[in-house]
């Protein structure tokens, strides 16, 4: 999730529009469709790499209506573009280098000691005397996109952090499953309403400035005391892990907002998440992951038709009701799941463990598989997975 300069530039005529795609995206258009066709990588917009070195420091996106302009014109523009983006990125960098180390040193508890880190965070600009608390920000694209979509996310999460509660910073950390890594966000924030504003914010800023996502956003408790900012922390990434499996709520809203107080029994889990992640890992190993594994080798939907049973109580009518899927489908896929993990959810505690084992998927991060039954437009399986499962 490294970010990428920022810079505004121009060329030829009025009509011509150019995009630095920076730490925030800098772009000179007539127009919002403009934005998002440059943005976009629609027809007729070229990109094209800023380097200093060998180093890439950035990326023009350029679509002119009056043709391109000559080869040596653009290497020449690039040229001094990437020159002065290095210039003036030089300080921040080293700024966000000093927040990432920060940060992780706070979420891996690698600092301990209440002054230094109260110190550390001043030196940044964030005031923790009081304490603080954590969001964490996990998305996923569901359309084509760049290798630089991470800075993007982590550039507007920031952004609307700072624009709610000045001083905030942000940096990417991995989960203990998750190696693509996730947004976290320090907040100087020292009660409830004050934080969910912040998390409202962040929501509200990516859902509208990155099309072609969904996001996560989980927050913390407020911690009093820095030295329980690393609780803060796991908290906030268990709230955006539990947040994934649920849905974004209005139609049309890419984003969902979780607080750790609202996770409900997945709380439970946490001691595990944070001090024992192996173990719950193995748990869900002996339980869930042998369903992921085959609906992702076969594209089928035990693992949904199972937290869909599970959800109705156990009846199996309601589950083929929700899915609209045949009652006998259903009867089926839950079969397949005693076959493959040994569990059986006729029984109290084949249904308890598998239960778990769901939860535990969700508070490691592990995304469920989306087969094409999962996918928009499917209406969850109506007509072709009625064919495949019976």
């Amino acid at each position: 999730m490294s970010g990428e300069p920022a810079a505004t530039a121009t060329h030829g005529t009025s009509q011509d529009f150019m995009a630095l795609q920076a730490v925030t995206d800098a772009v000179a258009a007539r127009s919002s469709a403009d934005e998002r066709a440059l943005m976009e990588e629609a027809a007729g917009v070229g990109t094209h790499e800023l380097r200093v070195g060998d180093e890439v420091v950035g990326r023009l996106r350029l679509r002119g209506r009056s043709g391109a302009p000559p080869a040596a014109v653009l290497r020449l523009v690039c040229a001094l573009i990437a020159s002065e983006v290095e210039r003036l990125r030089a300080p921040e960098r080293a700024s966000e280098a000093a927040q990432a180390a920060f940060l992780r040193a706070v979420v891996h508890r690698e600092v301990t000691d209440r002054r230094d880190i109260i110190a550390r965070g001043a030196e940044l600009g964030i005031d923790l005397q009081p304490g603080g608390a954590i969001v964490v920000v996990r998305a996923h694209h569901f359309a084509p996109t760049d290798d630089h979509w991470r800075g993007r996310v982590l550039a507007v999460a920031e952004r609307a952090a700072r624009a709610v509660a000045p001083g905030s910073i942000a940096a990417v950390d991995d989960g203990p499953v998750d190696n693509a890594g996730h947004a976290v966000i320090l907040v100087p924030a020292h009660d409830e309403p004050a934080l969910r504003l912040v998390a409202e914010a962040i929501a509200r800023e990516l859902q509208a400035g990155l099309h072609g996502f969904t996001f996560a956003v989980g927050h913390s408790r407020p911690a009093g005391d820095a030295v329980d900012l690393y609780r803060a922390a796991n908290e906030a990434l268990l709230a955006a892990n539990v947040a994934e499996a649920q849905p974004a709520g209005d139609a049309g809203e890419s984003a969902t907002v979780l607080a750790f107080d609202a996770t409900g029994a997945y709380r439970l889990l946490l001691p595990a998440m944070s001090e024992d992640p192996a173990e719950l890992q193995r748990f869900y190993a002996e339980t869930v992951e042998p369903l992921a594994a085959y609906d992702e080798q076969y594209a089928t939907d035990l693992v949904q038709t199972l937290e869909t049973f599970l959800d109705c109580d156990g009846n199996v009518a309601q589950t083929a009701a929700r899915l609209f899927t045949h009652r006998h489908t259903i009867r089926y896929r839950l079969e397949r799941v005693r076959d493959l993990c040994g569990l059986d959810v006729s029984s109290t505690d084949g249904r308890e463990k598998l239960g778990l084992g769901l939860k535990a998927m969700r508070v490691l991060g592990i995304a469920a598989p989306r087969g094409p039954a999962s996918e928009a437009g499917a209406e969850a399986g109506r007509v072709p997975r009625e064919k495949k499962d019976r």
